[in-house]
């Protein structure tokens, strides 16, 4: 979901224009921003905390090169999810595992209970698919490799590709 898709669901909800609601959006985010460049730690209930970390200086490897770098220390945001959040994500994959096990349910159902006919004709179909070849088509223009030269005597008496 992006800003804008923010802002529209908002300014519906709330029966304001996308104008006011961008504005009002934008100083949102404008104030968590500055909370944590003043603060380093912003708290939202039920949403969660929003932290400024010092992450040390160490040593990388260029994946590229493989040379090893000195990477120096930095300011990093971290982000720690709320209760509720983490709940609500919870139940998502709750969800999620019981569909997919009530799919795999429903399709080992419907193949157990196939008649004999369907399972039979399956089978038929199966077995009424020709073989796959073992050896090349001969026509011409096609270069028979050496190996299959070498194991038929007669194809040293004929031009390859001749089929012959």
């Amino acid at each position: 979901m992006t800003k804008k898709e923010i802002v529209r669901t908002i300014s519906e909800e709330i029966g304001l224009t996308q104008l006011k609601t961008k504005e009002i959006v934008q100083k949102t985010f404008d104030a968590i921003v500055e909370t944590l460049v003043e603060d380093r730690r912003i708290e939202l209930r039920n949403f969660g905390v929003f932290e400024v970390k010092k992450r040390a200086a160490r040593k990388a490897r260029n994946p590229r090169t493989g040379e090893k770098v000195e990477v120096a220390e930095k300011f990093v945001v971290t982000f720690k999810p709320g209760k509720e959040m983490e709940e609500r994500v919870r139940e998502l994959e709750r969800r999620a595992a019981e569909e997919a096990a009530a799919l795999r349910a429903q399709q080992a159902a419907a193949s157990n209970n196939l008649s004999s006919n369907e399972q039979a004709s399956y089978v038929d179909a199966d077995a009424a698919q020709p073989a796959p070849r073992t050896t090349p088509p001969d026509y011409p223009g096609y270069d028979r490799p050496a190996s299959d030269a070498a194991m038929n005597d007669s194809a040293s008496e004929h031009p390859p590709g001749t089929g012959l």
